[in-house]
């Protein structure tokens, strides 16, 4: 039986009592468990060491998967703990990539009867790391607006937010190279640097359609569509995952992405951080582990079914 660690965070958004307590009792039916609430990278730290022998399983969305993945790896531990994914958040992003059910209690299942998968990691030149996904410009600007709207529209408030940023950001004159080739001299402004280890942000909207969790690759979109219009059709077009049709943006792959310009925001697995005047993300192949369905562990495609997990009892039966 495999013994976890749930890990709750008061603070995020998103988490519903009733439904924590649903999934608390899969995974005590299922698993040993044993929970703990954590809130920033201290509690973390302490829950963790607290219990060494355990596998976290985060209860949250993608901030908390981001919070996680930062404290073993600060801790050392990505290679010895497998993480587990309950998404409870607001947008869920990395659940929704990999096929992991937005149902929590069908989620809790896979955590109890799911499979390994590697991997791949963003770390920044500072330290930190990036799970799913990394933007700057105009999606910052969306998730600032997300934010103050989630209260009244919950999860709508991405698309209103990307359609707030498309109306008002204009875009910086930042640098951008990835793999050594520039791909935006600094010269010409840029509305939106994104870059992908999962496919999408903010609830579903697709900024790396392609990407790949584990291909030891990391999709880079560079928007160019400052003008009006241009930006009004680019956030439409991002929403429909449809943005790289535009001859303003492009789109490309690499191991190692470094942006340079004025003091702009990042947004990290939707955690806001700067500002910076540079950032440096440089993939690591297979750099930590998650409980994912069995269907996805072998297949080429993301995301998979997400209808049950083999060796758990269906409990919505």
């Amino acid at each position: 039986m495999r013994r976890v660690l749930v890990l709750r965070n008061p603070s995020a958004g998103g988490v519903d009592d009733e439904a924590h307590r649903r999934v608390m009792a899969v995974l005590k039916e299922y698993t040993d468990a044993v929970e703990a609430e954590a809130d920033g990278p201290d509690g973390l730290a302490r829950v963790l060491a607290e219990h060494p022998g355990r596998d976290p399983v985060a209860v949250g969305g993608d901030g908390t998967l981001h919070a996680v993945v930062a404290a073993l790896s600060a801790r050392g531990e990505l290679k010895t703990r497998t993480v587990g994914l309950v998404p409870l958040g607001t947008g869920n992003d990395m659940a929704r990539g990999l096929g992991i059910p937005l149902d929590p209690e069908q989620a809790a299942r896979v955590v109890a009867g799911g499979v390994e998968r590697h991997m791949d990691l963003l770390f920044d030149d500072e330290g930190g790391v990036v799970v799913n996904a990394v933007h700057l410009g105009a999606g910052v600007t969306a998730s600032r607006a997300a934010s103050a709207l989630k209260p009244v529209l919950r999860r709508l408030a991405y698309p209103a937010g990307a359609l707030a940023a498309g109306l008002g950001a204009r875009g910086r004159p930042v640098r951008v190279e990835v793999d050594g080739t520039v791909v935006a001299d600094g010269r010409r402004r840029v509305l939106m640097v994104g870059v992908g280890n999962g496919t999408s942000i903010g609830g579903g909207t697709p900024l790396t359609p392609r990407a790949r969790p584990d291909d030891g690759l990391a999709d880079v979109v560079v928007s160019f569509s400052t003008g009006p219009l241009r930006r009004l059709v680019y956030a439409v077009l991002l929403r429909l995952g449809r943005h790289g049709r535009q001859d303003t943006v492009v789109t490309l792959r690499g191991t190692r992405v470094t942006v340079r310009g004025p003091q702009m925001d990042v947004n990290a697995d939707g955690e806001l951080t700067g500002p910076v005047t540079h950032r440096t993300w440089t993939v690591t192949p297979a750099a930590w582990r998650i409980t994912v369905p069995a269907s996805t562990a072998t297949g080429n495609q993301w995301p998979v079914d997400r209808a049950g997990v083999p060796g758990v009892p269906d409990m919505t039966t």
